[in-house]
């Protein structure tokens, strides 16, 4: 789902099996950023071969098909998408799940519940 009303340039791929965080995330952002959306990691990669890179990646690590952490090693071993910032967002928040996330190329890891105002500022100064 695009939204092409977005005040900014600037676009953000949210990739969340969830379908409700999803939706919350993708409503927050799409306020200041275009918005897309996948439900796992093959759909993410999916959704970039068709629109192209996104200026940011929020990203849970537990999903079926294609984790957080393979989607985003894959992501940064490839030339054109590595320099992607990607924020990890999940409810696995142990110091290990932690160092595991930054070691797959993660800038932020923020622990679910969530507040939506964190993610916007995570997100505003990633793409300043």
């Amino acid at each position: 789902m695009d939204n092409t009303n977005a005040p900014s340039d600037k676009r953000v791929l949210v990739v969340e099996d969830d379908g409700d965080v999803r939706a919350l995330l993708v409503r927050a952002l799409s306020t200041r950023y275009a918005v897309v959306q996948a439900e796992d990691g093959l759909a993410a990669l999916e959704v970039l071969k068709k629109t192209g890179a996104v200026d940011l990646i929020i990203c849970d690590v537990m999903m079926p098909k294609m984790n957080g952490y393979a989607l985003s090693r894959l992501l940064k071993a490839d030339a054109k998408m590595k320099t992607i910032p990607i924020i990890f967002l999940t409810a696995r928040t142990s110091a290990k799940d932690v160092v595991a996330g930054i070691n797959a190329g993660a800038r932020h890891y923020i622990a679910k519940p969530f507040s939506v105002k964190d993610v916007l500022d995570k997100v505003g100064k990633l793409l300043k």
